[in-house]
């Protein structure tokens, strides 16, 4: 972790609030409506841990890289643990780093992060993040452009925690989910329509593909519409939670050591292969409204 002082970002918007700490793994603290909270919520200058912040971005890749082995281009890469006892490397590397605040307003900020080569991740790479607040609506925009000299293997996502209760229901469309094994890696892929169930009895660590963008979530009041112009989505809950996982994601967990070994290309499992100066971009959308 690359320590600094703590920067602590407010952005607002009618009855919206949204706590940022670029410091911390360029995070949303919380995100509030009125008093309730829609993510699960800190106060930023209480934050102790990105692990338990609204949401963080996954740069530059999301999910598991299975056992810490990364081979790209003729070499062999071990990458650090990062999530003990878990034996991979999980959710990329911004989340572990300071960003930087680029640009603030009362109701959006745009934050950046330069990645140098190193032994978390061999590939230069700059990540950029844009939050904005609108009357009933927090707007992400998340990109990552390839520094390395080389042709480089990237993905992105959000890793947002919601609040969830005794009320909270679940609906989405998808056409495909990635079993997970007990290693936490995905298995294998089997056709579903994806979820449409209340969240209570909700046992869920999985991949789904072929996401339509949007998503409903309905809690404690509140109708939450979740779009992204991307087509995976990681969903995690336990019965004994009261946040889920739902992780707008670019590429199915694991895609590049998967691809390898059925012999496919990075691509077909979503994951980008970016060249020189190359950029991918993609938005996810939270819109708000209260429900009777």
């Amino acid at each position: 972790m690359h320590n600094s002082a703590m920067t602590s970002l407010l952005l607002e918007n009618g009855a919206l609030r949204c706590e940022l700490r670029p410091d911390l793994g360029g995070c949303i603290a919380g995100l509030w409506r009125g008093q309730q909270p829609v993510l699960q919520s800190t106060p930023a200058a209480e934050l102790a841990s990105v692990r338990v912040s609204g949401s963080y971005p996954l740069l530059p890749f999301s999910n598991r890289i299975g056992y810490r082995k990364l081979h790209w281009a003729g070499q062999d890469y071990v990458l650090p643990q990062n999530f003990a006892p878990e034996p991979h490397t999980i959710h990329g590397v911004a989340w572990e780093r300071a960003w930087r605040v680029e640009e603030a307003s009362a109701s959006h900020a745009v934050l950046a992060y330069q990645h140098q080569a190193d032994a978390s991740w061999p590939f230069a790479f700059e990540g950029r993040q844009t939050i904005r607040l609108g009357h009933n609506a927090l707007e992400m925009r998340l990109s990552i452009t390839n520094r390395a000299a080389e042709a480089a293997p990237a993905g992105l996502g959000w890793h947002p925690y919601f609040a969830k209760s005794a009320q909270t229901r679940i609906q989405f469309a998808a056409t495909g989910r990635w079993d997970m094994g007990a290693d936490k890696l995905p298995t294998q892929r089997q056709p579903s329509p994806g979820l449409d169930t209340d969240c209570t009895r909700l046992d869920v660590d999985h991949c789904f593909d072929g996401w339509s963008g949007a998503l409903q979530l309905t809690e404690g009041g509140l109708r939450l519409q979740v779009s992204s112009d991307l087509d995976c989505l990681v969903v995690f809950t336990t019965p004994g939670r009261d946040s889920i996982a739902i992780e707008p994601v670019s590429h199915v967990n694991n895609a590049l050591a998967l691809a390898q070994q059925a012999g496919q290309s990075p691509q077909s499992l979503g994951l980008r292969v970016l060249q020189a100066g190359e950029t991918f971009s993609a938005t996810m959308r939270i819109q708000m409204e209260k429900v009777a």
